[in-house]
């Protein structure tokens, strides 16, 4: 037997009380439970209400800062200066293809897409990968081109209050976007928020190399546009790692033993086989078999199954939908 993924919990209903007991029953086993989509559909809808609030906020937060940083630019001629403004406005550039791809994973399945459009965060995250990408060959182009043709930094105390800006400015998007991603199952905002936190820390590097052309060092200005770079790179790598583990259907293996311990403590689960698990967009699915007694009937195993998904939903954030088929416990392994 194999129960849907609409299915939810083993409950009764009202409707129908004077129908025949028997037809109740095959009712109950063959008939979808309308609600039980309607509140996970209100679930997927609030996290990406959540998801495109974080993004539209931390956008106005980071383009405001990139505005006032590229002012300062044409003011005082820092590169390095020039190099965060850059990763500035790359990261609020980032929020358009991931909350695009929230109001997709909106829409509801059809015949055609029978899963939804939840897989448009995954791509999302490879066009955030792009940009950021992009934005390490310009700050890196740049750098390299200050230090082959020199020229004077001006106004090193705006250079400075420049790069706290920056910093701020950064770490408060970072946090929300973060704390969002992580709470709604994310890969792509967490990513962009890691991306945004790393670009706080290039910022406060911005100080520093105001700092160094004030002590008479005037090549300190390139140097940290280079160092900006190489802190692009690796915030560029651990983005790359995140997104491809969910392209490729990652899931934490504690993830998979929590739900597996889960299902087989519930009464009359025998044991647990062939759990798997994947993301898609920030929502995840299972499919798994429970061996159970072979002389339960159908409706029976169909409430039994009902309850197994109950208990997962409960142990297993972000879990959206179980498939379980249920096999006599005799058969071989």
């Amino acid at each position: 037997m194999t129960t849907p993924p609409h299915h939810g919990h083993g409950h009764g209903h009202t409707d129908g009380e004077h129908a025949p007991r028997l037809w109740r029953r095959l009712r109950h086993a063959l008939t979808p439970h309308s609600h039980d989509t309607t509140e996970r559909w209100d679930d997927a809808l609030e996290t990406s209400r959540a998801g495109v609030r974080a993004l539209t906020w931390s956008f106005a937060a980071l383009f405001a800062t990139a505005l006032v940083q590229l002012a300062l630019v044409l003011v005082t001629g820092s590169v390095a200066l020039l190099g965060d403004t850059i990763h500035n406005f790359a990261d609020a550039l980032t929020a358009l293809p991931i909350g695009i791809a929230f109001l997709l994973g909106r829409r509801a399945a059809t015949r055609r897409y029978t899963y939804g459009l939840g897989r448009a965060e995954d791509l999302a995250g490879v066009v955030v990968v792009l940009i950021i990408a992009a934005s390490a060959v310009l700050a890196g182009y740049e750098a390299v081109r200050r230090l082959l043709d020199p020229r004077p930094v001006q106004h090193l105390w705006v250079v400075a209050l420049a790069g706290l800006v920056g910093f701020a400015g950064n770490e408060l998007v970072a946090r929300y976007r973060i704390t969002v991603g992580r709470r709604i199952g994310s890969a792509a905002l967490v990513a962009d928020g890691l991306h945004a936190r790393t670009d706080g820390f290039t910022s406060l590097a911005v100080v520093l190399g105001a700092l160094g052309v004030a002590l008479g060092f005037p090549a300190a200005d390139p140097v940290i546009g280079l160092v900006i770079t190489v802190a692009i790179v690796f915030v560029l790598r651990d983005a790359a790692k995140e997104v491809f583990r969910r392209l490729m259907d990652g899931v934490e293996p504690s993830t998979v033993e929590n739900a597996e311990r889960a299902a087989r403590a519930v009464p009359g689960v025998h044991d647990v086989a062939n759990l798997r698990m994947r993301w898609i967009g920030h929502s995840l699915h299972a499919d798994l078999a429970i061996r159970v007694e072979e002389t339960l009937t159908v409706d029976q195993a169909h409430r039994l199954a009902h309850r197994v998904e109950h208990r997962l939903r409960e142990v297993t954030p972000r879990l959206a939908a179980a498939v379980i088929h249920t096999e006599p416990a005799t058969k071989p392994h």
